[in-house]
């Protein structure tokens, strides 16, 4: 089996756990869920340790009505509406049933992948260069800071893509 099957698995697994720490966490009996919504709103950077973040989620969710019940971790928190607040979904302006704030698994990949790609790119394009003797090595010393340019531009993407 391969590296990436490896990870899609321990993925698969992870993700399994936290669904099964989350529904004992309920613990929820039927008078409880009587008239009640439940979501849980997840933060892939672990947005959640900052308090003032949490406030300013918790008011956002308030808009459409959701209460927080509980902070499990950084990443999660779980929320509560009643259900006759979905009558005014559609005056409010922002999608009440929203699950992940920041930035998500799709943007953290492709960032990820992105930035592999272009340490490859740069990476063969000195050695062929190299190679091909259009590049000596006293030259490097222009390619690199180039190089170092792009990967601070792409870290500070990162850093605001994080902090939205």
């Amino acid at each position: 089996m391969n590296y990436g099957a490896h990870i899609a698995i321990a993925a698969a697994a992870a993700k399994k756990r936290q669904n099964e720490e989350e529904e004992d966490m309920a613990g929820y009996n039927k008078e409880d869920l009587e008239g009640w919504e439940f979501k849980i709103v997840r933060s892939t950077t672990g947005r959640f340790k900052d308090y003032q973040r949490v406030q300013d989620v918790c008011q956002e969710e308030a808009k459409a009505g959701w209460e927080m019940v509980e902070k499990f971790d950084n990443y999660r928190i779980r929320f509560k509406r009643r259900v006759e607040r979905r009558s005014s979904d559609s005056q409010i302006g922002i999608d009440p049933y929203r699950t992940n704030v920041g930035m998500g698994e799709g943007t953290i990949a492709v960032v990820v992948i992105s930035v592999v790609l272009v340490l490859i790119a740069a990476g063969l394009l000195v050695s062929l260069l190299v190679e091909k003797g259009k590049l000596q090595t006293r030259e490097l010393g222009v390619v690199l800071p180039f190089v170092i340019i792009v990967l601070a531009a792409i870290a500070i993407v990162v850093a605001r893509l994080r902090h939205r």
